[in-house]
């Protein structure tokens, strides 16, 4: 309301008279027709009431933007919340993965020393095998050697005896040799 008086007293003593001829208070005067009409404008609008209501508007506006910024800022806070949720979540999952290479690499170092022990046990037991193969190699080829040795000895026993003994002490003795022979054998 003070806007509208202070400018009614503003147009009123300005020099109006400066614009147009004649006397300001006439109807000639185009000064005093525009300061009337503006002035019937304005109580037209008081009258109306229009300044309260453009009041109310821009106090249901400024209700508007308030509301607005009070939603902005409940919505800042709940995002802020979520972010700082989400950070967490981030940081224990990035912690559990840390862990899962961490046990990775411990089961990887575990399974390589076992399976470095799989190796030299099995290397162990290949080497025993081929040792025992060998050794039994052996007493087979000893055996044999020692069949053959017997079995020559035996033949050139009788022979040298058969033809330096009588017949009946040589019956005899191929008679012990030979059950001497079978008791080795055996």
């Amino acid at each position: 309301m003070k806007i509208f008086t202070t400018s009614a007293v503003l147009a009123l003593t300005s020099a109006p008279a400066l614009a147009a001829s004649g006397p300001f208070f006439s109807l000639n005067n185009t000064d005093f027709v525009v300061l009337i009409a503006f002035l019937l404008f304005i109580g037209l609008l008081v009258y109306l009431k229009v300044p309260g209501k453009v009041g109310g508007m821009l106090d249901e506006r400024a209700e508007g933007i308030k509301a607005d910024l009070e939603e902005a800022r409940t919505l800042r806070d709940e995002a802020q919340a979520v972010l700082a949720s989400y950070e967490r979540k981030q940081q224990e999952v990035q912690e559990q993965a840390d862990k899962i290479v961490a046990n990775a690499k411990t089961e990887a170092q575990a399974a390589a020393e076992q399976a470095k022990i799989d190796l030299k046990d099995t290397i162990a037991r290949r080497l025993q095998a081929a040792e025992d193969q060998i050794a039994s190699a052996e007493a087979s080829a000893v055996k044999e050697v020692r069949d053959t040795a017997i079995s020559v000895a035996t033949s050139v026993a009788g022979g040298v005896i058969a033809s330096k003994m009588p017949a009946k002490d040589a019956g005899g003795l191929i008679d012990a040799a030979i059950k001497d022979v079978g008791e080795k054998l055996h």
